[in-house]
């Protein structure tokens, strides 16, 4: 509600610290009392325990349950507070006349209401700001920048909000005509619809809508409920008027006055401009006459019954005096008035609902005095788990984050930021104040239900549990005979994150001491004592309303005010945050307020010590004043010290004797003023008996022990003596004098505790005595025990005589243990007077002191004596190390400096010379250590580079010597070099680009003669061979014109890679390596299939098994891109890698071309065997059950295709079948169909390729034998065609029609390959049903089909070329077999289209009849020739293939002789092209390279073509012929 958000809160300076020894911490009160001077100068303080003092947590948690407190964060603080009463009450007075208030917004800041009214009434009230323009001025103070004419927006937010409140509250009568002339003269009406809004309304989007917090109703002000409905109460008026009218349920409601009012703002009504002279009327008599209470109502005596009247005509405006207007006429809520809407001031637009009040009313309700404030109880009984999850979930949420990483910072400022302002209402709780008794505390106590095991039972007599404490010896609080919850027993605190305790000082100006048992942080603020009565008066400047209202506001607990704002006022602040397991103390008098960071659990009480009897009887007057009530009597307890004086402390019993004194004078002179003014009735009354309740003065609520006064008219009341006219009406004659003790008893008691303290006297004296005894005089230390002892036994107070005289036997016992440890040669520490005890030793110096300081304690030692003759002994050792030293170093020396290190070692003091002594040592050792390194029969290798560093840190570490500082000369010069050879030996092995081998080797001439081991330098050799031995191999593998194997040439570049040296020809190597690596992937393109299986090599040699070693692999899943990226993935088959071996360890093409012959030969009879396998399941006779075909593995069954090559059945779903199933073309299964099969021409332009790199790879010998293989094919396959004259036929291998065969088989059966499918016929072996399969496709024949033509066919299709050569032969077996009867035009007609299709199925047909009539003999055959046919065609093929071999082999020796000469074009006029690109093409018939430019071919023609040069067009031409 600020101008300006509150000021970020800035932190007060911390308070003291103190951090007590386990000497200190024994004894609590002792520790307070030496830390008091410097704690009370800020209040409070905070301890820290020793670490290893962790007392149990004894707290029954199951059982602990309690009712906290609400605590509204912004009601807690002073200014605040008063702000939230002011609102709360303007926002009553209208709400009361049906009107909402919204708080405007003046430059985009919410108006500060508070701040605007006291600056006003501080300027001399609105009149005269107006008059002398003094808006300007107020808007200025508020923060406002001049020049905006905020002044005048301040005027009528003033006018309309704030000036009729304060006209209420002076006593003015609105309705009185001056004044209703001045509030009707206001500015324009819309301002105040800006600031006064009907709830119907909506909400305007600058101004704020203003809830009130209940301040009122939470302290028990009584308010008329706002939600009383007119109809209800009109329903009882006209209840009294039954006599008069009368009338039906639910009838007349439209004739019946709108007394009903709509919960609305108090809005202007606009279109009334004139002014209206307003006059207060008296009700008329006659409508009061015609409205009698039921009670006093009389029947009427006419028999004429009285005519209706209206209910509108019962009322009228007590402004206007009329009656008029009945829709607008209004009733008030509280004294039944009547008014007109537009009479009021300002006038209502329309009528509000709810309750209404008139100003008569307004002013009574707005004037009711408020009650005291206070905190509300929770409406919930909290376990100590339910608090805990309540709190940690509250804070969590509210910082979005763990409760545990909240800094104490922010929460800090975020406190004070909410309890400053109006806007943010955020309510938290706190359960204060709960009894420890009830619950058990959280320090153990004897008796307690909480077990305590054995190791902890030393917390149960501990001075620091609070629940000892209050009630120790030294507390003052002993002497109180009754239990104090709070005070003299703990209370117990759960506080959660915001929850706070307000500005206070505790009862009766006590110290307190809280404990942090566990849980988050606890942040403290305290102001010293002799600051309470600044901190208190401001307060009451800054917030005099609520001092008004409530005197003793601060000794409730309910008010806190920012620190900043007090320091600001000149109060010193102090703070501390206290942790779990630290004590926070306050001081007599010192005000102190905090909150909590989180979840917390602590524990308080209260003690008095002997400092605090004078601030004890001050307090209670005070409370006299404040008619406070005291928590105890403080006479009673000073009379109880009194009785007991030869118990109490001597500081005590002298406090007491002088509190004494004054309670003794001022009882006196109480006494004898009330015998002076009559009473004479004395009469002894034991007070102590009664309850503190029960013997309380009734004016100022003080608790009566020494005397009171009675009176009989009021049994059980008394007053007193400084209240004597308080107690009733009758003379204080009849008035009697109850007293506790006569004077003549209290003069006693007080002269036994001035005894007490005189006793004291005399044994200081004794003590002075022998404190300052000299020479001879002094006295053993046995006396000061004596009187150490007898203090402790008399219980004399702690001072500085008893600390000096501790202090001096602590000395001398101290001295006495150290002189005999010395003399025994023990081991001894430090001493110093005064001064913890330090681990080093004496020094000689230090003994000397000590020695002194031995004779001069003001007692006597019998260890001083032998103590000085020690020092002697100690002395000369001195002198004779100082003369060793002082000599050169020599052999003979050693034995000496061994002896005085062992005599020093002896004395228990801290001798210079020694560590001299050591070091002299340590160089001798050090010289030795380094000849011994150099030695060449111990370190044949030399000195390394790590022992060299090693003996110079050592020798660095050890004292100059001319000796030392030569041999670390030359070890540094050594090392020096040694290094420098090693970092240039690394450099150039690092070096990138790599040195050249001539630059190793004269960096190696440099490391000759240096007597290290150099470990880079030997790697620099070892390079060297490395490289050289690498040179040679690759000038041999060049030598003499042999092609480099690609396995060699690889290993060679991956062995110089790792040698760190330039070496020359790796360059041209590495072009090599990655020119074939570009031919295998072009060659991989060529060849491979996308996703295939198979690797380059596996689809260029010929086949080594066949079947399912095949399916196996085709299953097993590939590695992307394996060809494509140069590297080579093998399938792990012993056949294929030990061909690959082969390959790669043949020494020329022609072992190769060997190896791969055999291969060859290895894939027919593999071929063979499968293609019977697979025929002979196909049989009728083949077992149904056993059947398992395709990729599959399952049972033939509807359509099938079966592959040309291996003659295993498919299914039709599982592969692709041909793309045109009319086309005759031989189909091949995925198993069998291994590469794309490019045209002999791209494969011829691929080994081209290759042949130019010059490097043989396995690879390039099974393409290259893949070619000859496919030549030789190609020349055979057209010496059959050719033999059969297929060109002068007229039909073609599409037009020929297969035969018809149907197969009945188990489980299998064939369909017509043209045509419909016939029907099955059963052809039954076990009688059971049998399945029906059929062929979708033409395949070859192979009943009476040699086995040269079935063999020819079946390498055509083996190989990985595209030749048209093959398609001609399948064509002319796809017919039927060949015979060599048939005659020239017969033969031809399979490679010729046909004439008609009746032809071609007739032909077809004929041959499956005969085929089907030769089927059982066939069968029966088949099995027996399979094996005799299988070796034929082995013996036929092994005779072509060493044939083919030996051709070869002469053709490749041939070929690689010739080489070179491959440059030169065989055209007979070579034209001699020259360029970086020459186009050649290549005879398909001689394999002969020829010039695309010197034959006339161009580079389209030649990829679309075959080319066959003018010798080989020539010779075929003449064969044709």
């Amino acid at each position: 509600m600020t101008q300006q958000g509150p000021a970020e809160f800035t932190p007060p300076p911390e308070c003291p610290v103190f951090e007590p020894s386990w000497e200190e911490f024994k004894d609590p009160f002792a520790f307070i009392n030496k830390i008091r001077p410097i704690a009370e100068k800020t209040g409070i303080c905070k301890v820290r325990p020793p670490p290893d003092w962790q007392p149990p947590f004894a707290c029954d948690v199951d059982r602990l349950h309690f009712t906290p407190r609400i605590q509204r964060l912004n009601e807690l603080e002073a200014q605040t507070r008063v702000k939230l009463n002011f609102l709360d009450q303007i926002a009553k007075f209208w709400d009361l006349q049906g009107c909402t208030l919204k708080i405007p917004h003046v430059e985009r800041k919410i108006l500060d209401l508070y701040q605007l009214n006291k600056l006003v009434a501080d300027e001399g009230g609105f009149d005269l700001v107006c008059r002398e323009r003094r808006w300007t001025k107020i808007a200025m103070t508020m923060g406002f920048a001049p020049g905006k004419a905020v002044g005048s927006h301040l005027r009528a937010h003033y006018e309309r909000i704030l000036y009729p409140y304060n006209l209420f509250q002076s006593g003015t009568n609105l309705l009185a005509p001056e004044f209703a002339v001045k509030l009707t003269g206001f500015g324009e009406p819309p301002v105040l619809e800006e600031c006064l809004q009907k709830p119907g309304d909506e909400v305007n989007d600058i101004d704020k809508e203003y809830k009130p917090h209940d301040l009122l109703q939470r302290q028990n002000v009584p308010l008329q409920p706002s939600n009383t409905s007119a109809p209800a109460r009109r329903a009882k008026r006209m209840k009294t008027e039954s006599g008069c009218i009368k009338s039906e349920e639910g009838e007349g409601v439209e004739n019946k006055p709108n007394l009903r009012r709509r919960m609305g703002s108090f809005v202007v009504k606009t279109e009334q401009k004139k002014e209206i002279p307003i006059q207060v009327k008296e009700e008329p008599v006659e409508i009061k006459e015609l409205n009698p209470e039921p009670e006093k109502s009389k029947p009427k005596k006419k028999n004429i019954p009285p005519p209706p009247v209206s209910m509108v005509d019962l009322y009228v405006c007590l402004v206007c005096g009329k009656g008029n207007d009945e829709d607008r006429l209004l009733l008030c809520d509280g004294c039944d008035d009547s008014y007109h809407t537009f009479c009021l001031i300002p006038p209502l637009t329309d009528v509000p609902k709810g309750d209404w009040r008139c100003p008569k009313c307004l002013t009574q309700e707005c004037c009711k005095p408020q009650e005291a404030f206070g905190f509300e109880q929770a409406h919930r009984d909290y376990t100590l788990k339910a608090f805990g999850e309540m709190a940690d979930s509250f804070k969590s949420d509210y910082f979005n984050m763990p409760v545990h990483m909240v800094p104490t910072e922010l929460v800090e400022k975020e406190f004070w930021r909410l309890v400053g302002t109006i806007q943010e209402d955020v309510t938290v709780e706190y359960g204060a104040d709960i009894a420890s008794k009830e619950f058990g505390s959280g320090f153990p106590i004897k008796g307690g239900r909480f077990k305590i095991a054995p190791h902890d039972e030393k917390y149960l007599q501990c001075g620091w549990n609070l629940n000892n404490m209050a009630m120790m010896t030294p507390s003052v609080l002993t002497h109180v005979t009754a239990d104090i919850c709070g005070m003299t027993l703990p209370w117990l605190y759960v506080g959660m994150c915001f929850s706070s305790f307000c500005w206070h000082i505790e009862d009766h100006w006590s110290y307190s001491i809280n404990y942090l048992h566990w849980g988050e942080p606890k942040t403290w603020y305290g102001a010293p004592g002799f600051a309470a009565e600044q901190l208190e008066a401001v307060m009451k400047k800054l917030a005099p309303e609520l001092f008004d209202s409530q005197p003793d506001l601060l000794h409730q607990l309910v008010t806190i005010m920012n620190p900043n704002t007090l320091m600001a006022h000149g109060v010193p602040i102090y703070r501390t945050n206290q942790c779990a397991g630290e004590f926070v103390i306050t001081f007599p008098r010192s005000y102190h307020s905090g909150f909590n960071q989180g979840f917390n659990f602590a524990e308080a009480v209260n003690f008095c010590t002997v400092d605090w009897m004078p601030l004890g009887r001050q307090c209670v007057d005070h409370y006299r004043q404040l008619h406070r009530y005291c928590v105890f009597s403080h006479d009673e307890m000073v009379c109880n010290m009194a009785m007991k004086a030869d118990c109490l402390d001597v500081v005590l019993a002298s406090a007491v004797q002088k509190d004494m004194q004054l309670m003794i004078k001022e009882e006196r002179e109480l006494r004898e003023k009330v015998r002076k003014m009559g009473v004479a009735q004395c009469e002894l009354f034991q007070y102590d008996l009664l309850a503190d309740d029960e013997r309380q003065c009734v004016k100022c609520r003080t608790t009566c022990y020494l005397s009171a006064l009675t009176c009989p008219c009021r049994p059980g009341v008394q007053v007193c003596l400084y209240h004597t006219h308080d107690l009733c009406s009758c003379p204080i004659s009849n008035y009697t004098l109850n007293y506790r003790f006569t004077l003549d008893d209290l003069y006693p008691m007080m002269n036994a505790v001035r005894q007490r303290a005189e006793y004291y006297d005399d044994w200081a004296s004794r003590v002075t005595e022998v404190m300052e005894a000299k020479l001879d005089k002094k006295r053993n230390v046995t006396v000061f025990r004596t009187l150490l002892e007898e203090s402790n036994e008399q219980s004399f107070p702690e001072n500085d005589l008893l600390r000096q005289l501790r202090l001096v036997t602590q000395d001398a016992e101290k001295c006495s243990s150290v002189a005999q440890q010395l003399l025994n040669g023990k081991r001894q520490t430090r001493y110093r007077t005064g001064k913890a005890k330090s681990p080093n030793q004496l020094t000689v110096e230090e003994m000397r002191s000590f020695v002194r300081q031995l004779y001069n304690l003001p007692c006597s030692l019998t260890q001083a004596p032998l103590l000085k003759e020690l020092l002697n002994s100690i002395e000369d050792f001195q002198q004779h190390s100082e003369k060793l030293l002082s000599d050169e170093v020599s052999a003979d020396a050693v034995s000496e400096i061994e002896s005085l290190l062992e005599e020093g070692s002896q004395f228990d003091v801290f001798l210079p010379e020694l560590p001299l002594l050591r070091e002299r040592l340590e160089q001798a050792r050090w010289l030795t250590g380094v000849h011994q390194a150099e030695d060449p029969v111990a370190n044949p290798c030399g000195l390394s580079l790590e022992s060299m560093r090693r003996l110079i840190d050592r020798g660095v570490g050890l004292t100059p010597h001319p000796s030392i500082e030569r041999m670390m000369a030359r070890l540094q010069e050594l090392l020096t070099v040694s290094e420098e050879l090693e970092e240039n030996a690394q450099a150039l092995l690092k070096a990138r680009p790599p040195e050249s081998l001539e630059t190793l080797c004269s960096m190696l001439t440099q490391v000759e003669g240096v007597p290290a081991y150099l470990p880079n330098c030997l790697l620099l050799q070892d390079t060297v061979n490395r490289a050289k031995e690498w040179l040679q191999e690759a000038e041999s593998l060049q030598v003499g014109g042999q092609v480099p194997v690609f396995s060699s040439l690889s290993d060679m570049v991956l062995r110089a890679h790792s040698i760190p040296v330039r070496l020359e020809p790796l360059d041209q190597l590495e072009v090599q390596v990655s020119e074939v690596q570009s031919w295998k992937e072009t060659a991989a393109k060529t060849f491979l299939i996308k996703s295939s299986p198979f690797t380059l090599l596996e689809v260029l040699c010929p086949r080594w098994e066949m079947g399912s070693s095949l399916k196996k692999k085709k299953m097993r899943k590939m590695k992307g891109d394996c060809v494509s990226s140069g590297k080579k993935k093998f399938v792990k088959l012993d056949s294929m890698s030990d061909v690959e071996r082969a390959l790669s360890d043949s020494k020329d093409s022609a072992s190769a071309m060997f190896t791969l012959a055999e291969v060859r030969l290895k894939e027919l009879e593999s071929l063979c065997s499968l293609r019977a396998s697979n025929e002979s399941k196909l049989l009728p006779t083949a077992d149904c059950a056993s059947l398992k075909v395709c990729v599959c593995q399952k049972p033939a069954m509807g359509a099938m295709l079966q592959c040309e090559l291996c003659r295993d059945a498919f299914h039709s779903v599982c592969v692709r079948g041909p793309s045109d199933p009319l086309d005759p073309e031989a189909w091949l299964c995925p198993l069998c169909l291994r590469s794309t099969k490019p045209p002999l021409d791209k494969i011829r332009s691929l080994l081209s390729s290759l042949q130019r790199i010059r490097v043989r790879l396995p690879e390039g010998d099974a393409l290259r034998y893949m070619i000859e293989r496919s030549v030789s094919w190609q020349r055979r396959v057209r010496e059959v065609i050719d033999s059969y004259g297929l060109s002068s036929t007229s039909q073609d291998g599409r037009g020929a029609s297969p035969s018809q065969n149907l197969y009945r088989s188990t489980g299998h059966s064939r369909k017509q390959l043209c045509g419909s499918p016939s029907r099955c016929q059963d052809w039954a072996v076990s009688g059971q049903e049998q399945t029906v399969f059929y062929t979708e496709q033409r395949c070859i024949p192979l009943q009476g089909l040699s086995p040269e033509l079935e063999e020819l066919m079946v390498e055509g299709l083996v190989l990985q070329v595209s030749l048209p050569e093959t398609q001609q032969l399948y064509r002319l077996l796809l017919s039927g077999p060949p015979t060599t009867n048939t005659s020239h035009a017969e033969h031809k007609s399979y490679l010729t289209p046909p004439q008609t299709e009746t032809d071609a199925i007739t032909s077809a047909e004929k041959k499956a009849k005969r085929r089907m009539n030769r089927d059982e003999v066939d069968i029966r055959e088949r099995g027996t020739k399979l094996k005799s046919k299988k070796q034929r065609m082995m013996g036929v093929e092994k005779r072509r293939e060493r044939k083919a071999a030996s051709v070869s082999a002469s053709d490749m020796s041939q070929s690689e002789d010739s080489e070179e000469d491959m440059t030169l074009c065989p055209a007979e006029s070579c034209l001699q092209p020259e360029g970086e690109e020459v186009d050649w093409v290549q005879c398909d018939c001689c394999n002969r390279w020829f010039h695309m430019i010197c034959v006339g071919v161009s580079a389209e023609l030649a990829a679309e073509e075959d080319y066959m040069c003018v010798s080989c067009s020539t010779s075929h031409m003449d064969r044709r012929k």
